[in-house]
């Protein structure tokens, strides 16, 4: 009797298992469902509040803003710093996860503990001390200036040697029979069977170049090196706001982060679960 009751309560539980992620997927997707519904509405009308419809929907709103900014040139400033970022914090991840895997020196562990360290010091502390850097190097308002925070990670060296180290030794050992090296293990066995932490990777090292705000406001000063979210920032006005123009832009800027994201979905729950993180 009690089997009966167990087995007719599981398909209840997992209704409602469902249901539940059903709320909190659309809790989390209305923010992006508005910007493009705002987006596509006549002057930007927010009179009534949130709305999911639109009478008389236009696209004049993408029309003018790509009539206010160079979108084009801005795109493709936050793409080239976005790519370039993400495939430094790869190489040198990948690099120095291996060197802290697999390599015995003095004080490994001391060196490890202070690059996760620097994970509790926020962006905001270090930029006053990276703009003075860069302005006795004579390297502000360059595209170098962008990418100099981001080209090693410490996030991305300890999920990348978390996934390292879960690669069997005993590969190493076979390799090193065969006579290879450490440059030669790294390459064709170490890399390969991370793979899929480092799409992990690459997947949050380009949505924090991509939304990056701060240190581009700080370090850049010409109009033609703009990413993107410093663009975003000047369509709002002192007094008043166009914001159907503002959520075209974002609607803009989102896209190439969703496009990643679909493309790599797969290599992120797998490069979670292989490297032991939730």
């Amino acid at each position: 009797m009690r089997d009966k009751t167990r087995g007719a309560s599981l398909p209840l539980g997992r209704a409602l298992l469902w249901i539940a992620v059903a709320l909190g997927a659309a809790v989390m997707l209305f923010p992006f469902l508005w910007t493009v519904i705002t987006s596509i509405t006549p002057q930007g009308n927010l009179s009534g509040g949130p709305s999911l419809f639109v009478k008389d929907p236009t696209l004049s709103a993408y029309a003018e803003l790509f009539e206010s900014i160079p979108v084009g040139r801005i795109v493709a400033n936050s793409l080239a710093i976005a790519v370039a970022s993400t495939l430094l914090q790869l190489v040198t991840g990948s690099m120095a996860a291996y060197a802290f895997s697999r390599l015995a020196f003095k004080g490994k562990q001391f060196v490890f503990g202070c690059y996760l360290a620097t994970l509790m010091i926020p962006l905001q502390v270090l930029v006053a001390p990276l703009f003075m850097m860069l302005t006795r190097m004579h390297l502000n308002d360059t595209y170098f200036a962008l990418l100099a925070p981001n080209i090693a990670s410490a996030f991305g060296i300890f999920l990348l040697k978390q996934a390292v180290d879960g690669v069997p030794k005993e590969l190493d050992e076979a390799a090193r029979l065969d006579g290879a090296g450490h440059l030669r293990i790294f390459g064709r066995v170490v890399v390969p069977l991370v793979k899929p932490a480092m799409a992990a990777l690459t997947v949050f090292a380009f949505m924090e170049s991509w939304n990056s705000f701060l240190w581009p406001l700080v370090v850049i000063r010409s109009p033609e090196l703009m990413t993107l979210p410093l663009g975003l920032s000047y369509l709002q006005g002192q007094f008043t706001t166009d914001w159907n123009i503002v959520m075209a832009g974002s609607v803009v800027s989102i896209l190439p982060i969703v496009v990643v994201y679909l493309f790599a979905q797969k290599h992120i729950i797998a490069g979670m679960a292989h490297t032991g993180l939730k």
